[in-house]
């Protein structure tokens, strides 16, 4: 006999009590749960989720079927949850890298803070979430993700008609550095037009093919580079990476003032090196000072991304071209990486149409 109080009221009510962990909202309030089918004691449902998902959409689901399980009448629950990564627009107009969708820069206002290591931790666990992810190291003077994603030295990328770039692929990344073009003998003595012109070459003479999200990797401080791709690429956010002590925190600043000054959006703030666990006797310690990244997302009106440990692990893994969340993809701090990419995916997809709006100019004789 059907229960008649089985209605889409009612089911929507069992998936209420699930929280999204990384949208922080029900599923039903966010607009995530696209069908909801009864027919008798059967109830199908239909999930889409705005960032990649593969890892946890299995256990999601396994949730979700016990929550709706529980609802009197019900006898089977079918739950299907899928993803898709939107492209959001940039607050300049131009064209952007055909069929890629996203654009997020990494940066940081001083060097030495672990930018790029976030960087290719972030590309990865992105990719091993399912998405497609190309990254590229943007640092001219000081190219290191050759080194950080294990590319062997002397690794040159191919070329199609001697025209384009072919990304050399990594741990399910998309690559391309300038020390794929240069040995690790040649410092790149360039002024700042030239360094430019070398990022706007290898970013759009790159064959990236498909892509859900272009990491770049940021050279440190506030440059013709940033201001190069601020204006030449659309840019949809961009992530500041800081430690604690007040000296980097300082020039954290500067860096989230030139995103604004230039209208590319800062998703939030990685804490990096923001304690230390003793490996002898477990003791914990903010070496480098407390709280920092907080009060600068306070203060900026973003948020925290994540906070990362000082580890003798993530640098012996970075040193070897084995990022952490390929060597101990379950281990702490890996996990911490992966956390830290369903945010930064998230931030994004829940920027609002008015984030994305282009401001009018009025010009007038007043």
């Amino acid at each position: 006999m059907t229960n008649t109080l089985l209605t889409q009221a009612t089911i929507e009510a069992a998936l209420s009590s699930y929280q999204d962990p990384y949208l922080n909202t029900d599923l039903v309030s966010y607009g995530a749960v696209q069908k909801i089918d009864i027919q008798g004691a059967k109830v199908t449902i239909d999930i889409h989720l705005p960032y990649p998902s593969d890892f946890l959409k299995g256990g999601t689901e396994e949730i979700l079927k016990v929550m709706v399980g529980n609802v009197e009448g019900v006898e089977n629950v079918d739950i299907n949850i899928s993803w898709e990564v939107s492209a959001h627009k940039s607050q300049n107009t131009v064209e952007a890298i055909s069929k890629v969708k996203n654009i997020i820069a990494v940066a940081s206002g001083k060097g030495g803070v672990g930018k790029s290591t976030t960087s290719v931790n972030l590309a990865i666990s992105l990719a091993k979430d399912g998405a497609k992810v190309g990254l590229l190291d943007a640092d001219i003077y000081g190219p290191s993700q050759g080194l950080l994603m294990g590319i062997a030295q002397g690794t040159r990328p191919a070329t199609i008609d001697n025209k384009w770039f072919v990304p050399i692929e990594a741990h399910g990344v998309k690559t391309m550095s300038m020390a794929y073009l240069t040995t690790d003998d040649t410092p790149m003595v360039w002024r700042g037009p030239m360094v430019s012109g070398a990022l706007m070459q290898i970013l759009t003479q790159t064959a990236w093919g498909e892509l859900d999200y272009l990491i770049i990797d940021m050279p440190p401080g506030t440059g013709d580079i940033q201001l190069t791709l601020s204006q030449k690429f659309p840019v949809a956010g961009s992530v500041i990476v800081t430690t604690p002590q007040d000296i980097a925190l300082l020039d954290a600043k500067k860096g989230i003032e030139m995103f604004r000054k230039v209208n590319i959006p800062v998703l939030g703030i990685v804490e990096n090196m923001s304690i230390h666990i003793c490996s002898n006797c477990g003791h914990a310690e903010h070496i480098f000072g407390e709280n920092g990244g907080q009060k600068i997302a306070d203060q900026y009106d973003t948020q925290l991304l994540g906070s990362l440990p000082l580890s003798k692990f993530i640098r012996e893994q970075s040193d070897a071209g084995v990022p952490v969340v390929v060597e101990q993809e379950n281990s702490d701090v890996a996990l911490m990486y992966r956390n830290l990419a369903r945010t930064v995916a998230v931030a994004l997809a829940k920027r609002t149409a008015n984030d994305q709006q282009i401001p009018n100019i009025s010009i007038s004789d007043d």
